[in-house]
């Protein structure tokens, strides 16, 4: 689960009133998916393009199947997270299947999913990638060869089952060069967040298991649905009407539109015509 930015309600700026100011949605997406089981190698390579890939070396992931997506800027995280509940129940309601969650590393978020739904929760890698590519720009210039080696030598480690010591070593550096100000803070930072979400971070088991560890049908869907839709150039939205156009897009991008449409028609004819009423077709 992620929140990316939707669009601020305003018609018009009242005094005192920033531009662009946006408000927060939910979006939540529940699919399945056969496991794909992979080296921490081998997720290196992908992204960071070690070799040049060959079509023989690159076999094709498994696709998500049968993905419901949601979103919301006016319902609470809670609420959402109870409709996901719901769903994982409807779709297994033996628990037959693994359960697993990615999410980023709000504590708040995570405290919410692991109470209601009771799964294995993972940090999405790449929030852990953000965090290690703030700590290589202390050390090294943005863009540059060493950052991304510096990154890639602390990647490989983490997936490898050792987020300890890229803490431990993230935090020695900064005594050891004598660090202050900005770019010690920037460290201390990165090193709290990887500590606090060690739990969530086994990328070895969740590899070996062919788990998830990157929630790419999420962020896939946090793009459709909000920011290509909700912040093009110029565009105003009052909370309601934001709230039925994101309701519209998360039913047809679930693949639900068409039933949908049908349920809307009946109900508008039992708004229309109510009993006694009745609509005789020509």
């Amino acid at each position: 689960m992620v929140k990316p930015p939707g669009a601020q309600p305003t018609p018009r700026l009242t005094k005192g009133q920033k531009a662009n100011k946006k408000r927060m949605a939910t979006v939540a997406a529940v699919f399945t998916r056969t496991p794909w089981v992979r080296t921490p190698q081998q997720v290196v390579e992908s992204l960071f393009r070690i070799s040049p890939p060959t079509p023989k070396d690159v076999p094709m992931p498994p696709r998500p199947e049968n993905k419901r997506v949601w979103a919301s800027l006016l319902k609470s995280k809670n609420a959402v997270i109870q409709e996901v509940a719901e769903e994982m129940e409807r779709r297994d309601p033996s628990a037959l299947k693994t359960r697993v969650a990615l999410t980023d590393g709000e504590r708040a978020l995570q405290i919410r999913v692991d109470r209601k739904l009771g799964v294995t929760l993972i940090l999405d890698l790449m929030h852990a990638l953000e965090k290690l590519w703030k700590a290589a720009y202390v050390f090294h210039a943005e863009g540059s060869l060493e950052a991304e080696l510096w990154v890639l030598d602390r990647a490989l480690r983490i997936l490898l089952g050792d987020v300890g010591q890229v803490v431990k070593g993230i935090r020695q550096s900064i005594t050891k060069r004598g660090l202050s100000g900005a770019g010690s803070k920037t460290l201390r930072g990165v090193a709290d967040y990887l500590y606090r979400n060690r739990t969530r971070m086994r990328y070895d088991e969740y590899l070996a298991n062919g788990w998830p560890i990157a929630s790419g049908p999420v962020e896939g869907a946090c793009k459709n649905l909000i920011k290509d839709r909700m912040e093009r150039s110029g565009m105003r939205w009052t909370e309601q009407m934001a709230e039925a156009i994101v309701q519209l897009r998360a039913i047809c991008l679930s693949g639900d539109f068409d039933h949908y449409w049908q349920f809307h028609i009946a109900q508008d004819q039992r708004r229309l015509y109510p009993a006694p009423w009745s609509v005789v077709p020509k």
